[in-house]
């Protein structure tokens, strides 16, 4: 089934005004102080959650904490 009339390029883009990606927001890593993404790593002490942490010598992730 097709639409009865073509939409408008305006309305068109009044549609997808809502649709703009966001970027990505650092938290606080509780142990260095340093910024990392949720859900990851932190790159200087390894922390990635409470009782977890973890130690990566050949990515550098965990060695200096």
């Amino acid at each position: 089934m097709l639409p009865k009339q073509r939409q408008s390029i305006g309305r068109s883009k009044r549609r997808r005004s809502h649709d703009a990606i966001t970027g990505k927001t650092p938290t606080i890593c509780p142990l260095s102080g340093m910024p990392k993404l949720s859900h990851r790593a932190c790159p200087e002490s390894g922390y990635v959650r409470p009782g977890l942490r973890i130690k990566v010598r050949k990515l550098g992730i965990g060695i200096n904490g």
